[in-house]
C-alpha cells in the first residue's frame, strides 16, 4: 500500500552534493533491505555491498551504516564492508578502516537475559541475543505487543536499562545505546566533520538519528508508512531508497 506521508520527497542526491559535502547515515532493515518476520529471513539484493562501496567513494568516504543489528550479524548478510558502521543501535562503532570508535558495548546482566528468555518461552515469542542487549520479537503476533512492551519496561526498570521499541520488537539496551549517539560520534571525526548529515531510516529507533542530524544542520528522511516527527523528507519504500541513492 502506498504511503500517505505528508512529507515531500527529498531533492536529488546530486543536488545536495553540489551544495557541499554530505554524510549519509543509512539504516539497514526496512531501508536498504525489506523487513522479514525474523531477522535471519531477509533478502539482500545481489550486488548491494559493491553498490554501497561505490556510494562511499562518491561521497569521499562520508557514508555510515547504522543498524539495530549487531555488526557480526550485519556481516553475515553484507560480507566484509569497508564502510563506517555502527551496530547494536549505535552502541558498537567502527570506522571504514576497521578501527573501533569508542568503547565496546556491554551485554545485558545475566538476570535480565534469564527473565527475557523465560518470558519468550512462556509466550511463544522469538528471543534474540545481541552483544549489546536482547530483543523480544512479536511481529507475527501483534496482539502481544502491549504486554511484551510492558514486560520489557519492567525488566529495564529493574536493571537500569533502556527499551527501544521498533517494528514488532521490544529491545533492551544499555543507556545511551542509540543511533543519535552514533551519529554524534562520527560527526566529530574525519571525514565526516563539517559535512551535512542526512539520516535515512524507517523505524521509531531512527528518530534519534534524525534528531541528531538536525543538531548538525542536517535532516532525516523517513522510509515507509510510519509517521515521523523528526524527518524533513520521505521515501515510499526500500526500492525508492535504492533509486534515490542510485544503488
Amino acid at each position: 500500500m502506498a504511503s500517505r506521508s505528508p512529507l515531500p520527497s527529498p531533492p536529488p542526491l546530486a543536488e545536495l552534493l553540489c551544495a557541499g559535502p554530505v554524510t549519509l547515515f543509512l539504516d539497514f532493515d526496512g531501508t536498504l533491505v525489506g523487513i522479514a518476520p525474523r531477522p535471519g529471513d531477509i533478502h539482500v539484493p545481489a550486488g548491494l555491498t559493491e553498490a554501497l562501496h561505490k556510494l562511499r567513494d562518491r561521497l569521499d568516504g562520508r557514508l555510515a551504516l547504522v543498524s539495530g543489528r549487531a555488526l557480526d550479524d550485519l556481516r553475515t548478510h553484507l560480507g566484509e564492508v569497508a564502510i563506517a558502521r555502527a551496530g547494536s543501535h549505535g552502541a558498537s562503532r567502527f570506522l571504514a578502516s576497521g578501527e573501533r570508535l569508542g568503547e565496546a558495548p556491554r551485554g545485558l546482566p545475566d538476570e535480565a537475559v534469564a527473565d527475557l528468555r523465560a518470558y519468550a518461552g512462556r509466550n511463544d515469542l522469538f528471543y534474540e541475543t545481541k552483544s549489546h542487549g536482547g530483543a523480544l520479537h512479536f511481529r507475527g503476533q501483534p496482539e502481544k505487543a502491549e504486554a511484551t512492551l510492558a514486560f520489557a519496561r519492567e525488566v529495564a526498570d529493574a536493571h537500569g536499562l533502556d527499551v527501544t521499541s521498533g517494528k514488532g520488537v521490544a529491545e533492551l539496551v544499555r543507556p545511551g545505546a542509540n543511533k543519535g549517539a552514533a551519529l554524534e560520534a562520527f560527526m566529530g571525526i574525519a571525514p565526516f566533520i563539517g559535512s551535512t548529515p542526512v539520516f535515512i531510516g524507517d523505524d521509531v529507533t531512527d528518530e534519534h538519528g534524525m534528531r541528531a542530524a538536525i543538531e548538525f544542520s542536517g535532516f532525516g528522511i523517513a522510509v515507509g508508512e510510519r509517521d515521523s516527527e523528526a524527518a524533513r523528507y520521505h521515501l515510499h519504500d526500500v526500492e525508492a531508497v535504492h533509486n534515490w541513492l542510485n544503488l
